[in-house]
């Protein structure tokens, strides 16, 4: 028996608006909302989106409606699984709210599972040791397809099936069942796709996605060169009949039927007939991922070091889609730089719009790989120029900074900036001696203070003469005036508990002021 999962991957991007130049920074919207209408091509997102649910979404989901309905009395029955992110659920609400329901209707079927991933399609899995970010949109989007389908996600699948090791741990210890990925020959070698295998370092299940018989779909439909063509659902039914093993994922992106590929291409058609043709072979079975995982144990472990990380996409299936060139690896770490700052406002409109910034699909456009991938990479990118898409990153992503560095710079801001709870590795840690490191650490100014009058006053003595107090405080906090005042009790040469009644208590003093600044009671 072989198990059939067909999963659509669905994302709309908002593209940046390329007419984008520093001269409107004269002309300051009349609002933060206003800055949506400054940054995005919101006409385009809107043409693109109108054109795609008339030509793909909207037959599509009828299409599938309709065949599970055809089979919901019969043995085996036809079942899909989709990936929707929180940017497209965003569109649909705001363009086409009977879209949603389209969706919803295929929900109420118990036929569809819906898997979780980012909700803004991002890259941010891949940064961040605690991987906090990626964590939070995980979390959001799972509160959506909560909240809209009634469904919770149990299976995720990440952008563009990012997958390592460190990844498939994070999503096993947030309550994920298992992880879909690409069937990846260097992760594979010898072994094939149809079979579910476990992560290295966690019990997660891992099912991959065979890009053979995905992209014959995906890629090769309509393509008049190929020997196969024309693909018809009849054909295709019989090579998924000949596939060994426990399950063949096939996973494309939803635009592929009628965007992709038109619909004179007899896309629809071939999903129409599609599962008729696959459910007349006995052993073959309309299966989503939950339900593949509950029928079949893991044969193997897969291993995906964060350096081998794999993808599905182009041929290299690694982060280089998005990670490759310069303008690329340039514009991927400003974004990334900008996390505490953004989240050092506490302001949900800042973090929103630097999470639009995070869509993968910008880092795409600048790719300037050749051949098919390059041909592949022209077709998404509405300049069709990377050069184009990365000027007009860097124009929005700029002002972007400049606003935020500006907002830092009110008073109860720049209090609660430096107050901020810091990641796990920008920390002080207090050592006694030169690699002879305490167990104190301090991720913040508060518990710096503390940990300043308890940790042996060797430790204090040993930090002092090397400047490395000032250095933190100044270059990770971002507290300069503080300090200037730890550099002039170090120039004065204090030893012992007198250098620790000085520190504490300049220190102190300034948590005090910056909490009444920032409006805190309690600091």
């Amino acid at each position: 028996m072989t198990d059939i999962c067909l999963i659509f991957e669905v994302h709309q991007p908002l593209r940046l608006n390329r007419n984008f130049h520093s001269d409107l920074l004269t002309r300051p919207p009349r609002s933060k909302e206003d800055l949506f209408e400054l940054y995005f091509n919101n006409p385009l997102n809107r043409h693109i989106f109108d054109r795609v649910a008339k030509k793909c979404y909207l037959p599509a989901n009828n299409i599938i409606l309709n065949e599970i309905r055809r089979f919901s009395r019969e043995r085996k029955q036809f079942k899909v699984s989709y990936g929707i992110s929180g940017a497209f659920i965003e569109q649909c609400q705001s363009w086409n709210p009977k879209l949603v329901e389209s969706f919803k209707k295929l929900a109420d079927t118990d036929c569809v599972e819906f898997l979780g991933e980012t909700y803004y399609h991002s890259l941010a899995s891949l940064f961040g040791i605690d991987r906090s970010e990626f964590i939070d949109q995980v979390k959001m989007h799972r509160q959506l397809i909560e909240g809209l389908f009634n469904r919770q996600p149990k299976i995720f699948e990440n952008t563009e099936c990012l997958y390592n090791n460190a990844i498939a741990k994070t999503i096993s210890n947030i309550g994920y069942e298992a992880i879909i990925t690409e069937g990846a020959e260097r992760i594979l070698r010898w072994r094939s796709p149809n079979f579910i295998y476990k992560a290295r370092g966690s019990s997660i299940p891992v099912l991959l996605r065979n890009y053979r018989l995905s992209d014959d779909i995906g890629f090769r439909f309509s393509a008049r060169w190929w020997n196969e063509w024309p693909l018809t659902a009849q054909k295709y039914g019989s090579w998924l009949a000949t596939a060994q093993g426990q399950t063949v994922i096939i996973f494309v992106d939803y635009e592929t039927f009628g965007e992709h590929h038109w619909p004179e291409s007899g896309i629809h058609e071939f999903l129409r007939w599609l599962p008729s043709e696959v459910l007349k072979w006995k052993h073959l079975h309309w299966r989503t991922p939950s339900e593949v995982i509950r029928f079949h144990q893991p044969v193997g472990e897969i291993d995906v070091h964060e350096y081998n990380t794999v993808s599905w996409a182009d041929l290299e299936r690694d982060p280089s889609a998005w990670l490759d060139n310069p303008m690329q690896r340039v514009s991927y770490e400003v974004l990334k730089g900008l996390e505490p700052f953004v989240k050092g406002l506490g302001d949900k409109f800042w973090i929103r719009l630097w999470r639009y910034f995070q869509m993968s699909d910008h880092l795409y456009y600048m790719s300037v790989k050749g051949g098919g991938p390059g041909d592949v990479h022209c077709y998404f990118n509405p300049s069709g120029n990377p050069i184009d898409a990365f000027v007009s990153f860097s124009n929005v992503i700029s002002d972007f900074e400049a606003r935020i560095l500006r907002e830092l710079e009110k008073p109860e801001l720049a209090a609660k900036w430096i107050l901020r709870r810091l990641s796990t590795d920008k920390g002080f840690t207090f050592f006694y001696e030169f690699a002879r490191p305490t167990d104190r650490v301090a991720y913040d100014l508060a518990e710096f203070a503390k940990t300043l009058s308890s940790v042996p006053w060797q430790s204090l003595q040993y930090h002092t003469e090397r400047g490395d107090f000032e250095r933190w405080l100044s270059q990770v906090l971002g507290d300069k005036k503080l300090a200037e005042s730890v550099k002039s009790i170090s120039g004065m040469k204090f030893i012992g508990e007198k250098l620790r009644r000085k520190l504490v208590m300049a220190v102190d003093a300034r948590v005090k002021q910056l909490g009444a600044l920032a409006g805190k009671d309690n600091v």
